[in-house]
């Protein structure tokens, strides 16, 4: 046995190093023969207690996924020596598994190491059936082109108490279905001469040999896809006619784009492209003119010359006079459109009314968004816009600071305090507009550092309990105090008692 513990240090030292598995056959079988510690993971136990180890046997089936993946279906039976109190009493066990492996494979190599993994049903002659899940790692040593030695060692976790083992296995591993290979393609080559860019044409022929183009082109880019080559296209970004350079003409008045200063509306060459329309009258087309409704001039692009943010508004008339603004705002930005310029709206991005200064009153409470803590649900001033909380309701959660208890030094609930969280369940449902935030506490007992993490994960079960029961992880906190934050005397029992408590507090959500 000491031979076999050398030999599997040497192969996973090897499995550093090097790599390959053949990965085109697409299934196979595996057998191995099984030393099965069932001895080292229990009290007293040494994993380099050979004599303890008992065999076994597996027999597998395996379906290669992809280059550097299978899946593979062990089949395992053994005898080990039984859990029981008896010295000498062995027992039977078997099992099935489910298992992907990983390899770490490159071509022409002749070890491949892999990592595996995977989901099992184990059953006991003398003991219960249970789920184990097995971790490890193996390698497989090429001997022909389909055929490996395999070696492989294997944690298995044990869902059922006092049954983590190992498995160590040397066996097997052979191949079969060929996947075939596909035939290279031969690389074309050009009896032209040079090609640069690569697009087919030899470059004493190619019009732009250092740009990929198009052989109707001759060999030129053409970014745009109207036919007309980037070199000879006054617009290359947009596809256009080649009466217009390349240049497209959207309106259709005969004028490119380019040279068309109302490109979108159809209109005259004398009026560069636009319509003759002057709403104003002030001699400056309505295309041009960035106040078509109120005559200016054409120094100030068709706006009133004292008209400074061009908005429409005379800088006389506009409360903002270098902010473009609204009419409904006095010509200042209104960000949110209610007629409250941005400056005096305490909601500048929610329309509102002039009376909650610029903020809606969603539900309609007599309390503005702003200072609403509770939005969608109408409330009385005295808790700021939210529903008011029962009075049974709040004594319940005062109650549950202690009713709440867990096993001695643990974070287990325990049964009669499901209940009290069950309850906490239906008070967060009758107050959707509010969060539970959880605190846990403990006394001084042991070490501040062990205290912390238990208040922690105590306040986490109530968490993780009232998650399960339908309440949204979003509206709900969970924090750990340790013995950070006493309420009574931690030199006696009952202030000890005292200090041993879950905190459950509502807060408003917004």
């Amino acid at each position: 046995m000491k031979k076999l513990a050398v030999a599997l240090l040497f192969t996973l030292f090897v499995m550093t190093s090097s790599y390959a598995q053949n990965p085109n056959y697409k299934y196979g079988l595996t057998t191995k023969t099984l030393f099965m510690d069932y001895q080292s993971q229990q009290d007293g136990g040494s994993i380099s207690d050979f004599k303890s180890y008992h065999y076994g046997f597996e027999l597998g089936f395996l379906y290669n996924i992809q280059e550097n993946v299978n899946l593979v279906f062990p089949v395992k039976v053994g005898v080990v020596k039984s859990h029981t109190e008896l010295e000498n009493f062995h027992k039977t066990v078997a099992g099935l598994d489910a298992q992907i492996q990983y390899q770490f494979y490159k071509p022409d190599t002749k070890i491949v190491p892999y990592i595996m993994g995977g989901l099992g049903a184990h059953t006991e002659t003398e003991g219960e059936t249970n789920v184990q899940a097995p971790v490890g790692a193996g390698i497989n040593i090429k001997m022909a082109d389909n055929a490996f030695f395999n070696i492989q060692s294997e944690y298995r976790f044990s869902l059922a108490q006092d049954r983590n083992h190992l498995h160590h296995g040397l066996g097997f591993v052979y191949l079969f279905g060929s996947k075939g290979d596909k035939p290279a393609m031969p690389k074309e080559e050009n009896k032209e001469g040079p090609d640069s860019d690569g697009d087919g044409l030899a470059d004493e022929i190619d019009l732009c040999p250092q740009d990929f183009g198009s052989r109707e082109l001759n060999g030129c880019p053409d970014k745009d896809g109207d036919g007309i080559a980037d070199y000879e296209d006054a617009c290359p970004e947009y596809a256009g006619l080649k009466v217009f350079k390349g240049c497209p003409d959207s309106d259709g008045d005969g004028i490119s784009d380019n040279e068309d200063e109302c490109p979108n509306m159809a209109g005259l060459s004398t009026n560069k492209g636009c319509p003759d329309n002057d709403a104003d009258g002030d001699g400056i087309p309505d295309a041009l003119d960035k106040c078509p409704n109120i005559s200016g001039s054409a120094a100030n692009n068709g706006c009133p010359t004292e008209d400074s943010d061009r908005d429409g508004i005379p800088d006389a008339e506009d409360k903002c006079p270098n902010d473009r603004g609204s009419i409904s705002a006095g010509g200042c930005p209104d960000a949110d459109g209610d007629g409250i310029a941005d400056f005096a709206d305490k909601c500048p991005y929610k329309a509102g009314l002039s009376v909650y200064s610029g903020c809606p009153d969603t539900d309609g409470d007599g309390i503005d968004d702003g200072r609403d803590k509770c939005p969608n649900s109408a409330g009385p001033v005295s808790t700021q816009g939210c529903p008011e909380i029962d009075k049974a309701d709040i004594e319940f959660l005062e109650t549950a600071m202690r009713s709440v208890q867990f096993d001695t030094g643990r974070a287990t609930l325990k049964p009669s305090s499901l209940k009290v969280l069950q309850q906490i369940s239906s008070i967060m449902n009758k107050y959707p507009d509010f969060n539970l935030s959880i605190n846990g506490h403990t006394d001084n007992t042991g070490s501040a550092r062990a205290n912390q993490q238990l208040s922690e994960r105590r306040a986490k079960a109530c968490y993780d309990y009232l998650s399960r029961q339908g309440i949204s992880v979003s509206r709900m906190n969970y924090t750990g105090y340790g013995e950070s934050t006493p309420i009574s005397d931690n030199t006696t029992l009952r202030g000890r008692a005292l200090n041993r408590r879950t905190e459950f507090n509502l807060v408003p959500r917004n």
